[in-house]
């Protein structure tokens, strides 16, 4: 049996798009692999395994004894973590990429998933309805690793016909997974503060407007790209993809109505300049019109759902 193989399985997009491909593929045909080993024992719905992802060895040897042929490559140093390990960050965000492509080319894999980001802008990209073709140049090392790795996977497909897809994630918001190192995860990190009945401090000040996603419509942007037939995939790069556009102060307001006693300061850090240098907003049409993209979640409605199940969420882990 054909199987999948998820890298950086147990992170925060991981650990729900290996729930999503379990449902789909079935649990028995779907690998989540993470380097974290008791991270990886949570994810009981799909086989699993421990894995560097820079052991290139170690790699291949499971690609090739478990019949692996798609890979959803996800493991990566974020943004904030970057800018304090910048070195680290280059080398496990690149080389661990160049790995699964050159894996990908010798033994012929039906299809690899890379996440980008909304890092790839930079200070001089257009910030309002940032348009899918624009200048870049991004000012941290997340990004510039980002920008680079769009560039390797647009080279692989043109030059080796390697079927690799790619999405400019916003920031992402979920409820089944602690925050892990990016820049926008002041909107998790708010709503457990919430629950919790603690005061909110908040890195970025109250109106850094950031591009933002419930991971739900991140979940299924992710499987609608990699379902669509191969003709209707026009960017082999990387495609930009939006849902919605708010602040710390816009979300406060919206758990405020749930919480009217919760309360937010603000005291800006290191972060407030990456997130200075990215968009306000993303234009995703060429995803919407290639393969069918639309969003289901606004903030109010990504705010009640969080709120609504975060609390047993909490408990499950415990």
């Amino acid at each position: 049996m054909e199987r999948i193989l998820i890298i950086g399985a147990a992170g925060q997009l991981g650990s729900e798009l290996s729930q999503a491909l379990a449902s789909q593929y079935g649990g028995d045909n779907v690998i989540a692999a993470d380097i974290n080993p008791l991270a990886i024992e949570k994810l009981d719905f799909c086989r699993t395994a421990v894995l560097d992802v820079m052991d290139r060895d170690a790699l291949r040897k499971l690609v090739k004894t478990q019949n692996v042929k798609q890979i959803y490559h996800l493991a990566a140093v974020l943004s904030a973590t970057g800018e304090q390990k910048p070195l680290f960050a280059w080398h496990l965000n690149m080389e661990s990429l160049l790995f699964v492509l050159e894996l990908a080319r010798e033994e012929k894999l039906d299809k690899i998933y890379w996440p980008s980001s909304i890092a790839v802008f930079g200070p001089n990209t257009p910030k309002i309805n940032t348009p899918q073709y624009c200048v870049k140049e991004p000012n941290t090392v997340y990004g510039i690793s980002k920008q680079a790795g769009e560039r390797w996977c647009e080279y692989y497909f043109q030059k080796y016909n390697v079927d690799v897809r790619s999405l400019r994630y916003p920031g992402l918001i979920g409820y089944k997974s602690l925050p892990g190192g990016g820049t926008t995860d002041y909107a998790v990190d708010i709503y457990h503060k919430a629950i919790a009945g603690e005061p909110f401090v908040s890195f970025l000040s109250e109106n850094t407007l950031l591009p933002m996603m419930f991971m739900p419509d991140a979940i299924k942007a992710t499987l609608d790209l990699m379902n669509a037939p191969l003709e209707k995939i026009k960017v082999r790069s990387s495609y930009n993809l939006a849902a919605m556009s708010f602040s710390p102060q816009e979300i406060f307001q919206s758990i405020k109505k749930h919480f009217p006693d919760f309360s937010i300061s603000y005291a800006p850090d290191f972060r407030q300049s990456i997130a200075d240098s990215w968009p306000d907003s993303i234009d995703d049409s060429v995803a919407r019109q290639d393969w069918g993209w639309k969003h289901d979640y606004d903030l109010d409605k990504m705010t009640k759902v969080i709120l609504s199940n975060l609390p047993t969420y909490m408990e499950y882990l415990k």
